[in-house]
C-alpha cells in the first residue's frame, strides 16, 4: 500500500512495478457503475443497461446511459456520466467531420480509434485526468457489418461478440460464454441481455423501469437506431417469466 501511494497522485509516473495507478484507479470507478451489455446478432445489436433511479420525482427526459452517436452508430456508458459526455460530444464531431469531408459515414473502428487516441492522452500528460468511463460500442458498417468494441479509461479498445462492463460484469461475462451462440437473431439477443442483466444485478425483481434497452439494426436497407418502449421490454420480461406478479412492491 505504502508503495502504491508513492506513485499513485498523477497518471504521469510509472509505479517500479510498471503500472499506472490513476488509470487503474478509473477502472476501479467504472465497475461501481450500473451495468451494461452489449451482444453481436446476425442481423443487430443489442445493448441494455441497468437503469438507476434515485427518485420517483425525477422527470426521466431521455437516456442516461445509452447515446446515439451518428445514424450508423449508438453508444452505452459505464461510469461518470459527466466525463462520458465529453467524449460522446467528440465522437458525433468527428463523426460528422468524417461525413463532410468523404460524403458518406465514418468506419465504426475508426472512429473508436480517433476516441481512443484522446483517451489515451489524458494518460500520458501532466495535470488531466483519465476519463472516469467505458463505453459499448454498436456500429454497422460497408466495410464489416454489424460490430462490437468495448473501450476503458486507458485508451484501450476490443472488438466484442458479447461482453459487459460495471458493476458485476465478471459474472455477467460468465454467463454470455456460456450462453451466446453465433447464429442468434436479434429477438434471442435481447433475451439474453435481459436475462443476464436478470442474474448480475443487485435488485431482486425486474421490471422494464429498472431496464433500457436499445438496438441497432437494418430496416428497408436504412440503419435504424431504436430504443424498446416499456411496453415490449415487459412482454420479454413476461415471456422469460422474470416478470413481477402484478400488485407486488418492486
Amino acid at each position: 500500500v505504502e508503495m502504491a501511494r508513492r506513485y499513485d497522485s498523477r497518471t504521469t509516473t510509472f509505479s517500479p512495478e510498471g503500472r499506472l495507478y490513476q488509470v487503474e484507479y478509473a477502472m476501479e470507478a467504472i465497475s461501481h457503475a450500473g451495468i451494461c451489455v452489449g451482444i453481436l446478432s446476425k442481423d443487430g445489436i443489442v445493448l441494455a443497461v441497468e437503469k438507476k433511479i434515485t427518485s420517483k420525482l425525477l422527470e426521466n427526459i431521455s437516456s442516461e446511459k445509452m447515446y446515439k452517436v451518428d445514424d450508423h452508430l449508438a453508444c452505452a456508458v459505464a461510469g461518470i456520466t459527466a466525463d462520458a459526455n465529453i467524449l460522446i460530444n467528440y465522437a458525433r464531431l468527428a463523426a460528422q467531420r468524417y461525413t463532410l469531408t468523404y460524403q458518406e459515414p465514418i468506419p465504426v473502428e475508426q472512429l473508436i480509434v480517433n476516441i481512443c487516441d484522446k483517451k489515451q492522452g489524458y494518460t500520458q500528460f501532466g495535470g488531466l485526468r483519465p476519463f472516469g468511463v467505458s463505453f459499448l460500442w454498436a456500429g454497422w458498417d460497408k466495410n464489416f457489418g454489424y460490430q462490437l468494441y468495448q473501450s476503458d479509461p486507458s485508451g484501450n479498445y476490443g472488438g466484442w461478440k458479447a461482453t459487459a462492463i460495471g458493476a458485476n460484469n465478471q459474472a455477467a461475462q460468465s454467463i454470455l460464454k456460456q450462453e451466446y451462440r453465433d447464429n442468434m437473431d436479434l429477438s434471442d439477443a435481447i433475451k439474453l441481455a435481459i436475462k443476464v442483466l436478470n442474474k448480475s444485478m443487485d435488485s431482486t425483481s425486474l421490471t422494464a423501469e429498472k431496464l433500457e434497452i436499445a438496438t441497432v439494426s437494418r430496416r428497408d436497407s436504412q440503419l435504424e437506431y431504436a430504443m424498446l418502449s416499456a411496453a415490449t421490454v415487459e412482454a420479454v420480461l413476461k415471456e422469460l417469466d422474470l416478470a413481477q406478479p402484478q400488485g407486488e412492491p418492486a
